[in-house]
């Protein structure tokens, strides 16, 4: 995999906000070396957020992410603002770009409030220092730039990896929890909701994650899973499989080997496990009526066995015997208003940032509506939770409780 097939979600997202006319596009394209932004005098050129996957020395992949005026104004500037709020999300630095002649204006300061608030490292930059007149009393400790003269975007650059923890990469998948020579089992179901020619992201993850460990990946599909266990000299380490096999698998597995699913591991990489074990017992509390989201963090298209709009919402009608209506959501299109639902089941996560993940799940838990995820639910409905859980005695013991 080069540098470009980086997938979004292990790539440090850096957003650049500020209100129109500051230089927003004209930093970026400055920072980047690349003509990535729309740069005009008139005031909200920057429509909708744009977004360029590249890479910025020292910190490497990134994410680099141009938004609308913070200040935008009428009908379609409200709703450029709502997008960039969207962004905030997903943002893992934030830099604030200010018109060094202009000053901190109201929407600045909401904005470096809105950083805060969301634990988002930032800098602040005061852009167009070359415009500034003679004498100008400029503020100690605040960094001026020109991007028009490519001056102090350096300095800029130089200041951005110190404000990231740990570089911005997430927990591991499942590398911390194995030992050298382990081996582990991966099953990867095949069949028309699966990409043609390739495995799946968490599957790839996983994979990439068993050899870092030094450990050895052994991947089957949902029907060769006694057959390998019974040709292993060696008994696995841990057997993970796709959420839909999970009653399959385990029938196969015997109880002392660990069993879980990627969709419970990339929660848990997502930060997002413990409020997922948490929100699934609101589904003994589903009446009919009810309406629960099916929320996803990608864009596909939709199979006849898609497992977020047929597999799980009959699987989950089945269990509860109740009549349900099931609404759906995909890529950055989470509502904001929740109080609709009784529920919302999330999808692994593989496409989002942990930090949108968990903004996801702070809003929920905002408007008290319960969250919990696809692997942990269709775990719940096999009743098979405890077992997946396994290898997190912590939350196994929560779930006791």
């Amino acid at each position: 995999m080069g540098l470009n097939d980086t997938p979004s979600a292990d790539r440090v997202h850096i957003g650049f906000f500020g209100c129109r006319n500051a230089g927003k596009s004209s930093v970026v394209n400055a920072v980047t070396g690349q003509d990535l932004a729309v740069v005009s005098k008139t005031k909200g050129t920057t429509t909708d957020p744009v977004s360029k996957a590249m890479e910025i020395l020292p910190l490497g992949p990134v994410v680099v992410i141009d938004t609308p005026g913070f200040d935008d104004a009428g009908d379609l500037g409200r709703l450029r603002v709502h997008k960039t709020r969207q962004v905030l999300g997903r943002t893992d630095l934030a830099v604030l770009v200010v018109d060094a002649a202009a000053g901190m204006k109201a929407a600045d300061r909401e904005l470096l409030r809105l950083f805060r608030e969301k634990k988002i490292p930032h800098l602040t930059v005061f852009n167009k220092s070359d415009l500034l007149p003679p004498g100008f009393a400029r503020v100690p400790g605040v960094l001026y730039v020109s991007a028009a003269r490519n001056e102090g975007i350096r300095e800029l650059r130089e200041k951005l990896p110190p404000l990231l923890q740990n570089g911005g990469d997430e927990p591991r998948l499942i590398g911390d929890l194995l030992h050298p020579s382990d081996i582990v089992i991966l099953v990867t179901p095949i069949d028309e909701a699966a990409p043609k020619g390739r495995l799946i992201l968490p599957q790839q993850q996983a994979i990439r994650d068993v050899l870092d460990a030094d450990a050895a990946a052994f991947v089957v599909k949902e029907d060769k899973v006694r057959e390998t266990l019974e040709n292993l000299k060696k008994k696995p380490a841990l057997v993970i499989t796709d959420s839909q096999a999970f009653s399959q698998v385990a029938a196969q597995t015997p109880r002392e080997i660990p069993l879980t699913s990627f969709s419970i591991l990339m929660a848990r990489c997502k930060g997002f496990l413990e409020s997922a074990v948490k929100g699934v017992a609101a589904v003994e509390r589903l009446k009919d009526g009810d309406t629960v989201l099916m929320a996803e963090g990608c864009t596909h298209h939709r199979q006849c066995g898609d497992i977020g709009t047929v597999k799980l919402p009959g699987w989950l009608k089945r269990y509860t015997g109740k009549k349900l209506n099931i609404e759906t959501s995909s890529g950055g299109g989470f509502p904001e208003d929740l109080s609709r639902y009784s529920l919302i089941i999330h999808c692994g996560g593989c496409m989002l940032r942990g930090r949108e993940v968990k903004r996801r799940a702070e809003c929920a838990a905002e408007q008290k509506i319960p969250m919990t995820n696809y692997g942990v639910t269709i775990a719940y409905l096999k009743g098979i939770l405890k077992r997946s859980l396994g290898i997190f005695p912590d939350l196994l013991s929560e779930l006791e409780k």
